[in-house]
């Protein structure tokens, strides 16, 4: 079961393990090899320290730029000042969570008082193992406030109540913002007069989290009028609204309590928003009055009763009555995912039937013995062919691995050129690539691309996913991590796109991947000009500004400096995209469809399920009129049946492979 991309056998294992160690934990480690300085980016910059006001528990963001990932080094977040009049520093331990941003928990520890206001200056520090500099943050002027505990004052309530779950806002300041500081709640008690009814009956005071409107904003939160208030038959309520600030520390502080009055309708559907969908994509339904499971109430939940006719393409209508159970998101926002398992599922193949509903969609509400029906509405939604999405996410290893090849700077140019490949390589395929975690699919792929290769082997990719997916009946895969069902089968256990490995084209691949002994001088013509370990200057961010971006690799490898940086980034671009194409196509089911084979039989010019070393660099890299590689026409075939689409074979023939 090795479906992998290892270019060729090696006689020994020869490999970087600096960034390999933040992967596999638990291997020991050599001493770090650190390439020369690499200049070519701006150092750290710290820009916004929020939220200005503190309590033990919160978390502190800090927003800059060029910060060092936590595998590479320790981050320190420097803080030296005076505390009404008191000198005061601290040095806080900072967690790297993005280039951009960075988190500290506050403890309130070393602080001269337990409360005031620090005014004074703040950088940051970062010991890099990647190049061993020390790398600061210019300093900027800072001031936070702290203190143990933080008093809630609302200045007044925005929004109505016409629905259960509608929203209600409070501006104000000194709200919580919930995790380990704790979190605001909403305090309503009063009366409830049923629809009909003459009197207002009075409720228990009901407790509903508020949550703040932005991540580190004081100033607004939010809480929705909840089935817990007054539960969710249609009637009016009259009464109040304070606000109690439940501290970690279990410290409770809470303003005085406001008017608050409002009205439950049955629920409503105001639209579907998605005018087709496919096998594993979500339908918002947009409308208010919705509910859906709470805290100790799992009862809670919405259902869509939708009456119709449902006309498959090319066919006859027939009728159609299903009862889809919607996910709760919040008071004017369910979803439903098209699966395979509930009455539409059942019903219809979604992975071959396509079609358009019409109808009408009506929701009920329930909760416990409550439940409430709204009017229908029509509606009409259609079945979309079955689409293959892929998130191709980047990890911080694959970036600071670019600095091997000087060209950390071009990293976005990079990624466009690996996105051009994979979309090349898939044309006339329902395949859709993403480089953020899709929110509209609850079935996607991933695939995560990042430095050296936590397997120790040398490969360029490798499909890590259980099993030969035949027909891709998962449209879930995994392609990265570990996988501990591989393991047990004795196969490499981490799967993705392995950047590093690519050294091993080099005819000095240095320790950064196994020497093959089969490097090419192309390689080094490319990436010398720019690698750090072979005197290269790396990229600068100002010649990426200024890039002519290639189409082809005719003027490859290059002699002036521009076209030489172009042409780093197609032949990174495409030995990446290559390698990418080739393991989706593996999660796929490919190679060999119907059979028992991960990849063609045989070397075939060209052909993108090759094994590993019967796929060149030239033509991988597309260099010298070779290349780009293409799907085989059983590969191809079998992809259109499983991905089908109405667009055609952008090719006029394609190889037969088997």
């Amino acid at each position: 079961m090795l479906h992998h991309d290892l270019p060729m056998r090696f006689p020994h294992l020869a490999w970087r393990l600096l960034l390999l160690s933040a992967l596999a934990a638990g291997c020991s480690d050599p001493e770090p090899v650190a390439p020369p300085a690499d200049t070519a980016l701006e150092d750290m910059t710290l820009v916004e320290l929020t939220p200005g006001v503190l309590v033990p528990g919160s978390r502190l963001v800090v927003r800059g730029s060029n910060f060092v990932p936590s595998f590479a080094g320790a981050t320190t977040l420097h803080l030296e000042g005076a505390v009404d009049g008191t000198s005061t520093s601290l040095v806080l331990t900072a967690r790297f969570v993005e280039y951009d941003r960075l988190e500290v928990t506050w403890t309130g520890d070393g602080l001269p008082f337990p409360d005031g206001i620090f005014t004074g200056e703040a950088w940051l520090e970062a010991e890099s193992a990647l190049d061993e500099r020390l790398h600061r943050s210019p300093r900027q002027q800072a001031t936070l406030a702290f203190g143990p505990s933080l008093e809630p004052r609302p200045d007044g309530l925005t929004g109505e109540v016409a629905f259960v779950n509608d929203r209600i806002s409070v501006q104000g300041e000194g709200f919580l913002l919930g995790g380990d500081e704790g979190r605001t709640l909403a305090v309503v008690e009063g009366c409830f007069r049923p629809q009909g009814a003459a009197t207002c009956d009075p409720i228990a005071p009901a407790e509903v989290v508020a949550e703040p409107a932005r991540e580190t904003d004081r100033s607004e939160v939010v809480f929705p009028f909840s089935p817990t208030i007054a539960g969710i038959e249609p009637g009016d309520f009259e009464g109040t609204v304070k606000l109690l600030n439940r501290h970690a520390s279990m410290i409770e502080t809470e303003s005085a309590p406001l008017p608050f009055t409002g009205s439950i309708a049955p629920p409503v559907i105001e639209a579907f928003s998605a005018e087709a969908a496919s096998l594993g994509q979500y339908v918002a339904i947009t409308g208010r009055g919705f509910v859906g499971p709470r805290d100790g109430d799992p009862l809670a939940v919405t259902t869509i009763e939708v009456t119709g006719t449902f006309t498959p393409t090319g066919g006859m209508a027939v009728p159609t009555q299903l009862n889809l159970i919607a996910e709760y998101v919040r008071g004017d926002l369910v979803r439903y995912v098209l699966n395979e398992e509930d009455g539409l599922g059942q019903g219809i193949d979604l992975r071959q039937v396509t079609g358009t509903f019409d109808g009408t969609a009506a929701p009920t509400v329930s909760d416990g013995s409550q439940a409430v029906t709204g009017d229908p509405v029509s509606v009409t939604f259609g079945i979309a062919p079955v689409k293959q999405v892929v998130w191709l996410r980047y990890l911080p290893t694959y970036v600071e691995s670019l600095r091997l090849f000087g060209l950390r700077a071009a990293d976005s140019v990079i990624r466009d050129r690996v996105r051009a490949v994979v979309e090349r390589d898939y044309a006339g395929i329902n395949l859709e690539l993403r480089a953020e975690e899709p929110t509209d699919f609850a079935l996607f792929s991933e695939v995560e691309l990042s430095g050296p290769d936590p397997n120790g082997i040398g490969l360029l990719g490798y499909d890590n996913t259980p099993g030969k997916d035949e027909g891709n009946l998962r449209l879930y895969d995994r392609i990265g991590g570990v996988n501990a069902l591989t393991q047990e089968d004795g196969f490499p256990g981490y799967g993705g796109v392995f950047v590093e490995s690519l050294f091993t084209f080099s005819t000095d691949p240095s320790v950064f991947a196994p020497d093959s002994g089969k490097g090419t001088p192309v390689f080094d013509q490319i990436f010398d000009p720019f690698r750090p370990d072979h005197g290269g200057t790396p990229v600068t961010e100002d010649e990426v500004a200024g890039l002519t971006v290639l189409t082809d690799g005719a003027s490859c490898p290059a002699t002036d400096r521009p076209t030489q940086v172009a042409c780093a980034i197609w032949t990174l671009g495409n030995l990446i995209g290559g390698t990418l194409s080739h393991e989706i196509a593996h999660s796929l089911g490919l190679a060999d469809p119907g059979g028992e084979a991960f990849h063609n039989v045989g070397d075939w010019e060209g052909a993108i399920m090759d094994s590993g070393s019967e796929r060149p660099f030239l033509e991988r890299a597309e260099l010298e009129g070779q290349g780009p590689a293409v799907f085989c026409a059983q590969n191809y075939t079998y992809l259109r049946q499983i991905l089908p689409t109405a667009t055609a074979d952008p090719l006029p023939s394609r190889i037969e492979c088997f």
